[in-house]
């Protein structure tokens, strides 16, 4: 709240006025932030914030990193979203660009880590031999 008083129907009109004028002009500087695919583009792309400085740099990455920034986009465009327009493919690469950040070496090797002990047998009761002390031996 602003803190105007209003004390009769005059000061309420009054002020009626001026925030409908206020609100013509933030939809004037809204229309203007979003003028052109650019811009529109530019503030979609800055509600991702970059929280890795040195990570995010194309040449300071590792190769899965790289390899799913290409990979990701393109496999999308061509399987699920086949027959979308050229919007829509746009936006696709622009999320899984962002989406491919969080793709490296280490969460891969993770996860095929965590399927490949899905697939091991588990042996309830392991065979630990024959100590090397004991009288059996």
């Amino acid at each position: 709240m602003s803190g105007v008083v209003i004390n009769n129907v005059d000061d309420l009109r009054a002020e009626i006025a001026r925030l409908k004028i206020i609100k013509a002009e933030q939809g004037v500087a809204l229309a203007e932030r979003f003028n052109s695919p650019m811009t529109a583009l530019a503030t979609l792309y800055s509600a991702f914030p970059n929280k890795r400085s040195d990570k995010n740099d194309f040449f300071h990455q590792d190769f899965v990193s790289v390899l799913s920034r290409i990979l990701l986009p393109l496999t999308l465009n061509k399987t699920i979203f086949r027959n979308s327009n050229f919007i829509i493919k746009t936006l696709v690469s622009l999320v899984s660009q962002k989406a491919s950040g969080f793709i490296n070496e280490d969460s891969v090797t993770g996860l095929w880590n965590k399927i490949r002990s899905l697939f091991e047998k588990k042996n309830k009761n392991p065979d630990y031999g024959i100590p090397p002390e004991s009288e059996a031996s």
